[in-house]
């Protein structure tokens, strides 16, 4: 939700975070991060949590991101470092997954790590 209020121009921080670039390059932003935003309050459901779906702006997206799949991996790597330290059962239940199913709004494209990301 910070990233749909950065994009849409509510904040003095976080406006040039790296993790928002993908959004930036769309011709329409926060449609793009309210699509994303969408996706994650479906996945969210089907998990059991509350996702106020009442604060995702009502704009349309249409199409896909290109992302890479040198990035999707470096996330996943980052979330399952956080796992092992924060939830280590949910860790070992995911430990066998290499590359996780990427969120509907991204086209996984075969190049490495983005430019911007820090590793």
């Amino acid at each position: 939700m910070l990233a749909q209020k950065v994009l849409a121009g509510g904040t003095k921080g976080y406006r040039h975070h790296p993790q928002l670039a993908r959004f930036q390059a769309q011709a329409d932003p926060r449609a793009a991060i309210a699509s994303f935003l969408r996706g994650l309050a479906a996945e969210a459901q089907q998990r059991g949590y509350n996702f106020d779906t009442t604060k995702i702006a009502r704009r349309a997206f249409t199409g896909q991101i290109a992302e890479t799949r040198g990035q999707l991996r470096h996330e996943w790597e980052h979330l399952q470092a956080k796992l092992r330290a924060r939830a280590p059962e949910l860790a070992r239940q995911h430990r066998i997954v290499v590359t996780p199913e990427p969120h509907p709004l991204f086209h996984i494209v075969p190049v490495p790590i983005r430019e911007w990301e820090r590793t």
